[in-house]
């Protein structure tokens, strides 16, 4: 396997996003560490653009190759042509800031702080794990409205009594982020907070971040604890009155996710 194949792979998933409603617009994100699937000719790649400075140093992710999502790119473009929706950056030897390095200079997802400070600690605990990805599961976002399943594990325990496969496939559970401003350097330390003890992350009113060796990984077990949440609701189990998203919050809502 090369990263050629990553990339394309990236393309299956971010049209599996499309058909199943989670990438409205420009929505969600996607960031593949491809170091290791880096030919020489990918490695030794000039700068298109940048340094571009990080806001916290990445040690591990020294001279770490990532595809990205591209800034304000929708994904079922990305679906067809994802070096025309996303690029390849490369991570300083220090750590502490990036250049783009092919094929065009496109900025990355401005989620790019979370993910890569999920990427570094993947690292530095010898995880397999390459791969994150953010997108809006309708479901698990419409309960994350709900006041009372925000509380510790609440949430995760419901959704593994659902099916059999949410905690097979989940079994560290959901790790509840409360609403932050998306893109934001406190939404990135609160997620490095979680995924230490998660498997998947739910935003509240905002989305999903989930991790896996492969970019189909973190699709899987997107769709699975969706599939758990839409049995919840089905069931019938769920109290009314769903909190509203306020003003506020909608007011700081970027459109270069």
């Amino acid at each position: 396997m090369n990263y050629i194949d990553l990339l394309k792979e990236c393309g299956e998933v971010a049209g599996l996003l499309w058909e199943k409603g989670w990438a409205e617009r420009n929505g969600g994100n996607m960031v593949y560490n491809i170091t290791e699937y880096a030919d020489s000719k990918l490695r030794s790649l000039p700068s298109l653009a940048g340094p571009f400075k990080l806001d916290i140093e990445l040690p591990n992710l020294a001279n770490a190759l990532l595809y990205c999502k591209g800034s304000g790119k929708r994904m079922r473009d990305l679906a067809k042509q994802p070096m025309e929706n996303g690029s390849i950056i490369r991570i300083h030897e220090d750590g502490k800031s990036y250049s783009i390095v092919a094929c065009k200079p496109i900025m990355p997802t401005s989620e790019l702080s979370a993910h890569l400070r999920i990427h570094d600690y993947l690292l530095a605990q010898n995880s397999t794990c390459r791969a994150t990805l953010h997108t809006h599961p309708t479901l698990l976002v419409a309960l994350s409205h709900r006041d009372e399943l925000l509380i510790g594990d609440t949430m995760t325990q419901l959704l593994w009594s659902m099916i059999p496969e949410a905690r097979l496939f989940c079994q560290r559970g959901i790790g509840m982020i409360p609403y932050l401003e998306p893109g934001t350097a406190e939404l990135a330390d609160a997620s490095l907070m979680q995924i230490a003890n998660h498997d998947l992350l739910l935003w509240e009113k905002h989305g999903t971040l989930s991790i896996g060796d492969r970019m189909t990984d973190c699709f899987d077990l997107v769709d699975v604890m969706e599939k758990a949440a839409a049995i919840l609701i089905s069931s019938g189990k769920l109290p009314p009155s769903p909190v509203e998203l306020q003003q506020e919050h909608t007011n700081t809502e970027q459109n270069t996710i």
